[in-house]
């Protein structure tokens, strides 16, 4: 099956996204903080945000990409089963 190849070029292409949106929010974090309305906690937002959004994008994608396969896996072994029995 090509599914589980598709789900995995998915996973890797969303990390790259997940870590360049949490690199731009630790940056706009900072660059708002230096702007003319811009205190120091929209420094510390962007700072703590950033990676936070990294770690549990990162996270959630791979449940979901596991998610997707194992259903995918289960699809087979149920199929595996159907034949099995007819075959009886």
């Amino acid at each position: 099956m090509i599914t589980p190849v598709l789900i995995k070029i998915f996973f890797w292409v969303s990390l790259v996204l997940i870590l360049i949106i949490g690199i731009i929010i630790m940056i706009s974090g900072v660059v708002t903080a230096f702007g003319r309305y811009g205190t120091f906690m929209n420094a510390v937002g962007g700072l703590i945000g950033g990676p936070l959004f990294i770690i549990m994008g990162a996270l959630s994608a791979r449940i979901y990409a596991e998610l997707l396969i194992l259903f995918f896996q289960m699809n087979e072994t149920l199929t595996d089963v159907k034949n099995l029995l007819e075959q009886r």
